[in-house]
């Protein structure tokens, strides 16, 4: 087991940052885009977390934009799938699947699990997380491609679906009593900031969003994507606690790891439909 984490308590903080302070905490720490970081504290990453499905919106449309256009100028779905896939891993420098490819070698080794997060913090990349890396870039290619074969605002929607499910996956994750896994980076920085309530809340709307702006393409369009976001926060919401056991916590590399298993579950299910 771990040593005790001596950071900071982890219940979410008394004190809040303002919107704009959380906004930027959110494109700061999970995207490249130009957000510069005001605050760099609990309170910060208490607003920020909460705002993630913002983020994970706005990388959403990005991802969705090359794809449409690739169809509506005679491209193919398997190549609008591609460039929508890409985009994602562009706008976060690849660091989610980076996470996912360490929490699977962590997973995967069979240490415990302070050796398993000294190997999560190796530069290179074992066999479970190549496996991991390829088996997750592969599905969601293949949901996107079966869904940009359907129609391009399909496509479009369940790109958007899946990057707030995976922004909002790391939401719940970062609820009270979640604990972190050491001191310092990320995980210790978000672990326990979100309330419980708060988090729920976010859940719910984010699911009712989720379902209305699929509407327009029909009722069992809409109850599709609802249940896209709640399957998707399902698997995450197991590999967190399975790696919560493991690790004793999370670490920035579980939360890259949930984002791309959540958006991957919503994925397949959309294209199930």
């Amino acid at each position: 087991m771990t040593d005790s984490y001596d950071g900071p308590p982890q219940t979410p903080p008394a004190e809040r940052a303002s919107f704009p302070d959380g906004l930027r905490f959110a494109f700061g720490t999970l995207t490249v885009l130009p957000a510069r970081i005001t605050r760099w504290d609990r309170p910060a990453a208490r607003t920020g977390m909460a705002c993630a499905p913002l983020a994970g919106l706005v990388v959403g449309v990005l991802a969705a934009l090359p794809g449409a256009i690739v169809l509506l100028l005679g491209g193919g779905p398997l190549l609008a799938a591609a460039l929508t896939v890409a985009v994602p891993a562009a706008l976060t420098r690849g660091l989610h699947l980076d996470g996912l490819a360490d929490t699977a070698d962590g997973l995967g080794s069979a240490k415990p699990a302070d050796e398993a997060l000294r190997i999560m913090k190796q530069s290179d990349i074992g066999p479970f997380g190549v496996v991991a890396l390829v088996i997750v870039l592969l599905l969601q290619a293949a949901a996107l491609s079966d869904i940009y074969a359907d129609s391009w605002i399909r496509g479009a929607l369940a790109a958007v679906v899946a990057a707030v499910a995976a922004r909002l996956a790391m939401t719940l994750a970062c609820r009270e009593g979640v604990p972190a896994a050491r001191p310092g980076g990320l995980g210790a920085a978000v672990a326990g900031v979100v309330p419980r309530r708060a988090a729920a809340l976010i859940a719910v709307l984010t699911v009712a969003l989720a379902a209305a702006a699929a509407l327009p393409l029909g009722l069992p369009a809409a109850g599709r994507s609802a249940a896209a976001v709640l399957a998707a926060l399902l698997a995450a919401e197991l590999l967190l606690r399975r790696c919560v056991r493991r690790f004793d916590g999370v670490t920035g590399d579980v939360f890259g790891a949930l984002a791309e298993v959540a958006a991957t579950t919503a994925l397949i299910v959309l294209a199930l439909g």
